[in-house]
This record gives structure tokens, C-alpha cells and sequence, in this order.
């Protein structure tokens, strides 16, 4: 099943995308008499998906009369791994750590998928890379994880674009997060596809898009760290939470300027893109 979140007519709704163009969930339960939410995070964190999987006789949208955006606004945790592709490792020079490098991000630096980047000014950072990745959904509370039983914590996939200040970050590595964390530096979706679709993880290629060329591409068994022991790694640690998003890394960033187009593509996942335009510096407060 593949979920998005989205803008008709003014109006914010959920949806499944069909063959036959997008299923609003308003729609299903009216239909079929259903009581899923039409709120995505809300959906995963009930475990209700599975209320939505007929959609036959349902009235859909056609996909050019609605505007994606974010599947939901606030994740409840936005973690993303480090340099887990080699070719990564050296774009940057550094060296690949052993276990998950691993960073939070904030919910202020997402973006509206299709939308704008908006690289800071020159004195904040000059150097910005974008990578598209592909995104874990954890689709329940779970801690202690073992190995055997990943794929029952897991909601789905999406793809994700996740940018660097890499002059921040080469001034001293403590500043990941920071270089990490600026407005407008990660998005995500805005399809979450159901794991259910998703017969082999490890095949899927991750593709960052540059400009309408491509900029690099590998696939996920490349990974050091590859995404079921990305999740029952970080379950050591702390509780994972429904809609908890971690995205699992990128083989090789594309530098970006204004102007530039950029975007994440994962064949069977989903495709996000942003346009690049320069910020300024303007006081709000």
C-alpha cells in the first residue's frame, strides 16, 4: 500500500495511491465503512492501515489535482545514519565508523516535499551537499528488539533528502549536528510505502538526483549498516516509537547551489525532488 498525506482544494487530507489515482481516506471509510483516521501519523500509531486495503469502488483523485506534502509535519524522532556507504566516506574524506554513526535532526529543518531548499547565508555555510536516502518507519513501540524480529516493528519506507553544511562539519566533527540541522535541511515522502510491499530491502537502489543527471546510486546490501540492524541496533538504546523515521544514509551527496534541482529516487519506494534557491539573513523574532 502506498500512503501519502496531501492539499485539495484548500483542504489537507490522506490517501492511498492507486492505479487508479489517489483513494482520499475520507472516501474508504465512507464507502466501506471503515473509521481510519485521516491523519497518517495517527493511522500508524493505531495500526490501522490495514483498514484501508480496499479501495475498489472508492472515487479517486486524480494525482495532477492535488499537491503532496509532508506525511506528517512532526516525526516523533528524526535519527539518520552517517557515512554508511564507503563511496560516502571518501567523497568527504572520512573514515566509516563501526558501529552506526548516528544523529538526530529537528522537526524545524523539514521541507515540503517538491519544495524549496533554501541554503543559508555564505557567513553561516557555503558548502551544502543533499543526499536522497532511504527512510525507515517504525510502526511500533518497541525496545530490546532482536534480530529475528525487525520486520514486525517496521510500518514501511519512504525516500528522504538529507543535506549538510559540510564546511560546518569540517571545521570539527562535534558540529554534525549543527551542520545537519539547518532550516529547509531534510524532507521526506511524500509516499510512505507499506513494508508488506517491500519483498527485499536489501536490492532496492538508492539514486540521488542532481541538476537532471545522477549523481550517485548504490544499492542498500552496500550499506555497512544495513536497515534491520540500523533498527535493532538503536532499540538498544531507547524506546522506538510509531512514525519514528530513520534515514539509513547515501552514497555520495550532490553539492548545490541556487538554482539547482536535487532529489531522491528508490524504484518501488518513491521519488522526492526540490528546487535550490539562495536564503538571507532576516531577523525573526
Amino acid at each position: 500500500m502506498k500512503l501519502l498525506r496531501f492539499r485539495y482544494k484548500s483542504e489537507v487530507h490522506s490517501g492511498v495511491l492507486t492505479s487508479e489515482g489517489i483513494a482520499p481516506i475520507a472516501e474508504i471509510n465512507a464507502r466501506k465503512g471503515t473509521k481510519a483516521p485521516d491523519d497518517l501519523l495517527t493511522l500508524i500509531q493505531q495500526g490501522a492501515a490495514e483498514e484501508l486495503a480496499d479501495t475498489s469502488s472508492v472515487e479517486c483523485l486524480p494525482p495532477s489535482e492535488v499537491t503532496p506534502v509532508l506525511p506528517y509535519p512532526v516525526p516523533p524522532k528524526i535519527w539518520c545514519i552517517g557515512l554508511n556507504y564507503h563511496s560516502h566516506a571518501v567523497d568527504i574524506n572520512a573514515v566509516q565508523p563501526e558501529e552506526p554513526g548516528s544523529f538526530m535532526k529537528p522537526a524545524s529543518c523539514l521541507f515540503e516535499p517538491g519544495g524549496e531548499i533554501v541554503l543559508p547565508p555564505p557567513d553561516v555555510s557555503d558548502d551544502v551537499d543533499a543526499e536522497g536516502e532511504l527512510g525507515v518507519i517504525i510502526g511500533r513501540k518497541c525496545r530490546f528488539v532482536p534480530a529475528d524480529h525487525v520486520k514486525d516493528v517496521i510500518f514501511g519506507y519512504t525516500t528522504t533528502l538529507d543535506l549538510t553544511a559540510l564546511d560546518v562539519l569540517r571545521k570539527n566533527p562535534r558540529y554534525l549536528t549543527r551542520s545537519k540541522s539547518i532550516d529547509t535541511f531534510f524532507s521526506f515522502g511524500p509516499v510512505i510505502v507499506t513494508a508488506d510491499e517491500v519483498s527485499d530491502v536489501e536490492s532496492l537502489e538508492v539514486i540521488t538526483e542532481h541538476n537532471g543527471g545522477i549523481c550517485s546510486r548504490d544499492f542498500v546490501r552496500n550499506m555497512l549498516h544495513r536497515p534491520f540492524e540500523i533498527v535493532r541496533f538503536h532499540s538498544d538504546f531507547f524506546t522506538l516509537e510509531p512514525g519514528d523515521l530513520i534515514s539509513t544514509g547515501c552514497p555520495k551527496g550532490a553539492r548545490i547551489k541556487p538554482g539547482d534541482t536535487v532529489g531522491g529516487r528508490i524504484e518501488g519506494v518513491g521519488h522526492i525532488t526540490a528546487v535550490v534557491r539562495q536564503g538571507a539573513r532576516k531577523p525573526l523574532y
